[in-house]
């Protein structure tokens, strides 16, 4: 299991944090070749000096611009020569109901979380067809429940799994699997990124261990685990599915 991954070529979206970084982390230690991207150059260049080249590229990119997406994918091919798993790990969070959301932060958020990632699989997609590779999505408890106040998160992330179970249909006569994750309250720069200040996010996940039924928020590095099983070929029947991985948040009534 160490090397499980050896010779197996992964493309990583937000790597320069949270669940993206745990995730590039562990695929390395298991054998992969990783190319790792975000926007954040000086963390991306922390994961090089500990990995060194010879299985890691980094490249600092904006997921919403499509000269870097193109980047992304031809900086792996011209490294590695293929891609085996691509992990959309990229997002943003923001607050916002129906009466105060802007047609600008719905767009913005849309983009992040949802456009950006159907456009780089596409452009992933002849390569991820060629090795019979496959895809995983990082969605959130928000993609299959409702919650009040983050609307547009919560869209993106539900259009993110229906994007999920259609392309899942649609390439698994190509043996391409798709599936995503739907983690609950996990310790990552993502809330902070979004103007949270360091008091209220200690209070946000202390409040967190009450809403979620085993009594704690989750660590990146339990995301990574699932993200790697899905992609590894113990998962090699399952596609098209979103797993809630969030200490029984799912099962609970809002409050």
């Amino acid at each position: 299991m160490d090397k499980e991954f050896l010779n197996k070529i992964f493309i990583i979206t937000g790597a320069s944090s949270g669940i993206g970084k745990a995730t590039t982390e562990l695929a390395i230690q298991r054998g992969a070749n990783v190319l790792a991207t975000g926007r954040k150059i000086e963390e991306l260049k922390k994961l090089l000096i500990k990995h060194g080249t010879s299985n890691l590229e980094i490249v600092a990119a904006d997921i919403t611009i499509e000269a870097d997406r193109k980047l992304i994918v031809e900086k792996c091919i011209n490294k590695f020569g293929g891609i085996d798993v691509l992990v959309n790990a990229a997002g943003i969070i923001a607050g916002g109901s129906i009466e105060n959301t802007t047609l600008e932060q719905w767009d913005y958020m849309l983009d992040i979380n949802l456009r950006s990632v159907f456009r780089l699989i596409q452009i992933s997609l002849p390569y991820l067809i060629k090795r019979k590779g496959n895809i995983i999505n990082v969605s959130s408890i928000t993609g299959i429940r409702a919650f009040p106040n983050i609307l547009a998160y919560c869209v993106s992330k539900a259009g993110l799994d229906q994007l999920t179970h259609c392309i899942a249909l649609e390439l698994a006569s190509k043996g391409v699997r798709v599936n995503s994750i739907n983690p609950g309250v996990v310790v990552t720069n993502l809330h902070r990124a979004s103007g949270m200040s360091e008091e209220s996010y200690n209070a946000f996940l202390e409040h967190s261990k009450t809403t979620h039924p085993l009594g704690r928020v989750g660590k990146p590095e339990e995301i990574a685990e699932l993200i790697l099983f899905l992609a590894s070929e113990k998962a090699a029947w399952i596609t098209g599915v979103s797993y809630s991985i969030d200490g029984g948040r799912a099962q609970t009534c809002l409050r």
